[in-house]
């Protein structure tokens, strides 16, 4: 099984990345919660390849696999606040001048 990871840059690179999300969980099903949600569709074709995009995590929760980077810390906050912002983990967001240079 193939397996991708995004890397969004900057902000255009961030906030793009923000809106690709938001469809690729709408297609696979993905609420704002990270949970596979029937609502959205309950289809076996949903599911096959979700680990394409995303890691399984404790309780069913579907992670995106995924880095962003920037040197602000707003465009960061920007992508979190967002409807499906809380689906990143925390520790894939890497923002300043001295994370970036280390």
């Amino acid at each position: 099984m193939r397996e991708i990871v995004h890397i969004h840059a900057n902000q255009c690179g961030n906030q793009i990345g923000a809106k690709f999300w938001e469809v690729i969980n709408a297609e696979h099903g993905i609420d704002p919660t990270s949970t596979y949600n029937t609502c959205h569709g309950d289809s076996n074709l949903q599911l096959n390849h979700i680990s394409v995009y995303y890691n399984e995590d404790t309780g069913r929760k579907y992670v995106p696999r995924v880095i962003l980077v920037d040197l602000e810390p707003g465009t960061m906050d920007s992508v979190y606040s967002r409807p499906f912002g809380q689906i990143f983990r925390p520790d894939n967001f890497a923002f300043g001048h001295d994370v970036l240079h280390k």
